[in-house]
């Protein structure tokens, strides 16, 4: 089984194709659940992707409906600023699929109830948040120690 980043409907370009680099760097597969606000076009993706996309594994879903039925009951983990429970006092599985919401917004309501697991980034007092390729690349490394993918790297 593998664990996955999951992007709910990004804003930014610069963040999905620095996430998508992140991903092949470390051979985790990048989902996007449309609708994006940008085209998911190779022009788009290149600044911050660069040529790293083509190592890329990118896996996109027409809706949420349609991320859920392929998700097929792996945990979803979704890290958010609404969460009370810190991403660092909790335990990773192989198979998790950790999912980042919308810069502008981050998921829906009915999509966070839905999440299995609730978790947010330990902050400075009055800070609103991190950049969501920062946050996502700070737990997804996280979950990599817990579960040990990093000694299967070289």
């Amino acid at each position: 089984m593998s664990l996955d980043l999951a992007l709910y409907q990004p804003d930014i370009a610069a963040n999905t194709g620095t996430l998508l680099r992140l991903g092949a760097c470390l051979g985790v597969p990048v989902h996007v659940i449309h609708p994006a606000g940008f085209a998911i076009t190779r022009a788009n993706l290149a600044r911050s992707g660069m040529d790293y996309l083509d190592h890329a594994n990118l896996v996109e879903h027409a809706s949420f409906t349609a991320f859920e039925e392929w998700r097929s009951g792996r945990r979803l983990v979704l890290l958010t600023t609404k969460a009370s429970q810190s991403a660092y006092e909790c335990d990773y599985r192989d198979g998790d699929i950790l999912m980042l919401g919308r810069e502008s917004a981050g998921v829906p309501d009915e999509v966070a109830e839905i999440a299995d697991l609730r978790v947010r980034i330990p902050m400075q007092p009055g800070l609103r948040s991190i950049n969501v390729a920062v946050a996502g690349s700070m737990i997804l490394g996280e979950a990599m120690r817990q579960i040990g993918r990093f000694t299967q790297l070289s």
